[in-house]
């Protein structure tokens, strides 16, 4: 009789997704009261555990898959309100200037990359950015209104433009 005994190891990836899809789908069609989307996103959880960890390394399945699945949930809703606003931007333009379906949505993606990207930036820089870009303040008033020096809004300035020239080469 051994006094040492490994552990049991976890569940394989068929056995997660039998055990827990069903589980996973209906958490998220409570929370987006969407069949559709409930599914896509259950879909797309599996999809990143299959691609970042083996599935047997869980200790706790169900709170990974919850942990992921709010993450996709944040981007899509994110993502939904980025068209949402972009859609009633272009409602508010005339007919005649109103982008084609397919210059619509290369645009709506670009906003879901620059969304994602300053969402990246710590906050002080993504607000002198937005300040910048947004409201048109020069750096001066940025500094005043975040309480920080104007060589500071410049530093901030820089990390939030390196962002966008990196975006930009993706």
């Amino acid at each position: 009789m051994a006094l040492f005994s490994n552990p049991p190891l976890g569940d394989s990836f068929e056995q997660v997704y039998h055990n827990h899809h069903g589980w996973l789908y209906g958490w998220l069609w409570r929370k987006l009261g969407s069949r559709e989307d409930a599914a896509e996103l259950a879909q797309d959880t599996f999809l990143r555990l299959l691609s970042s960890k083996p599935a047997d390394s869980l200790q706790e399945p169900r709170a990974y898959l919850r942990t992921v699945a709010h993450g996709l949930m944040v981007n899509h809703w994110r993502r939904l309100e980025l068209e949402r606003a972009y859609l009633d931007a272009l409602a508010s333009r005339p007919e005649l200037e109103a982008p084609s379906p397919e210059q619509r949505a290369l645009v709506l993606e670009s906003l879901v990359r620059i969304d994602a990207m300053l969402d990246q930036l710590p906050p002080k820089v993504r607000q002198a950015f937005l300040m910048s870009q947004l409201d048109g303040l020069t750096y001066l008033q940025i500094a005043r209104q975040l309480g920080v020096s104007d060589r500071m809004v410049k530093k901030y300035m820089a990390q939030a433009m390196l962002q966008c020239m990196i975006l930009l080469d993706q």
